[in-house]
């Protein structure tokens, strides 16, 4: 959808954007269940075709995938499906490659709406089991997939996440602004992502009021994001808060304003249960900017030496991370350092290159 592109609607843009360019050979059709932008008609070897009805609830998610796409891709005599966000043509008797980002709503469920839970658990293994090869994006994940849908790790193919080519450090007098326009002049650190429950949204915010209680600090603690469903515990955490007015939420913002608050944070701040890659981790180093983030799942593989690892269930081990990027300067001068290096290894150049590989093996 123009405009509202997170983290796999990033992935999908991004590598389908160079895939098709580098093979005219080749005829892509894009389905969409929706009006479409143009934007995202790359070149003349796309089709573009919008199929009824829109897929977001889980008995429309049956309808679409398991009837609707299943005809269209028989019809077309389709040779491969590629669902970036998993969901395959139960019906299609083709090769299909889901790219499974991760497997959060296997291991912590309740953080997922009780019908899209049951849908999930009831069709994710089974499209594990029709899939020619699986994609994933990080080795963390691909260990998962093989060990949960008992799936041969040979045919799980790791497709990083880019880092995208707008971002990068912002001088001083952007930074100034920033500070300025959204904190009074205050230094801040920064929460990018939905503000979703299995972020740890709620852990974060009581960190930050422990950080806040700790010192006379000025800093302030900015959330880009739009909200998502199960918000009740960060409620419940915002308002038992001793330093409520230190906190903005800043709400969804274009790429600029993206990189230009995230660039003038003191650190970034990821400190989820759970994520199958953690783009902001490479987001933030792109940006010079120093990272704290969850020692658990894909996060130490993504982010290397270059970050602060904290146990996401500790406020305290959050706080202290948080006091010693405010207080360290050679600590932060060394992990912005170890950032630069870091974020090198992933681009969104390699994530088209590694998807068509994968591609090419179904084929």
């Amino acid at each position: 959808m123009p405009g509202k592109l997170e983290g796999i609607g990033w992935f999908t843009f991004q590598s389908f954007k160079r895939i098709v360019k580098a093979h005219p050979e080749h005829r892509f059709y894009f389905l969409f269940d929706r009006k479409y932008g143009k934007e995202f008609l790359f070149a003349d070897n796309i089709e573009p075709v919008e199929l009824f009805p829109p897929a977001r609830h889980p008995l429309l998610y049956y309808i679409y995938f398991e009837h609707v796409v299943s005809r269209y891709l028989q019809k077309e005599g389709v040779d491969l499906f590629v669902s970036p966000d998993g969901f395959l043509a139960g019906r299609f008797g083709g090769a299909q490659l889901p790219v499974f980002h991760d497997l959060n709503f296997m291991h912590q469920p309740q953080f997922i709406p009780w019908l899209t839970r049951k849908y999930y658990h009831s069709y994710f293994p089974k499209y594990a089991a029709m899939a020619k090869r699986i994609a994933t994006v990080s080795e963390y994940s691909k260990k998962d997939i093989e060990q949960t849908f008992s799936y041969p790790a040979e045919r799980i193919d790791v497709v990083y996440n880019g880092v995208h080519a707008f971002l990068g450090p912002v001088d001083k007098e952007t930074a100034h602004a920033v500070r300025e326009d959204l904190c009074d002049g205050a230094p801040f650190f920064v929460y990018i992502g939905a503000l979703h429950r299995r972020k740890n949204i709620d852990g974060l915010l009581r960190a930050f009021d422990l950080f806040k209680s700790n010192n006379q600090l000025p800093h302030k603690l900015v959330l880009i994001g739009a909200t998502m469903f199960g918000t009740g515990d960060l409620k419940k955490a915002y308002r038992a808060m001793k330093n409520q007015s230190d906190v903005v939420f800043a709400g969804r913002k274009d790429d600029k304003a993206v990189r230009d608050i995230l660039g003038s944070a003191e650190a970034l701040l990821l400190v989820s249960h759970f994520e199958g890659f953690g783009v902001p981790i490479i987001e933030a180093m792109k940006c010079e900017v120093p990272v704290i983030a969850s020692g658990v799942t894909s996060m130490p593989e993504v982010a290397g030496d270059a970050a602060l690892l904290v146990d996401p269930l500790s406020v305290e081990q959050i706080a202290g991370a948080m006091i010693q990027i405010t207080q360290d300067n050679s600590l932060r001068n060394v992990l912005i350092e170890r950032g630069r290096e870091q974020c090198r290894k992933f681009s969104w150049d390699l994530t088209a290159k590694r998807l068509w590989e994968s591609m090419e093996k179904c084929l």
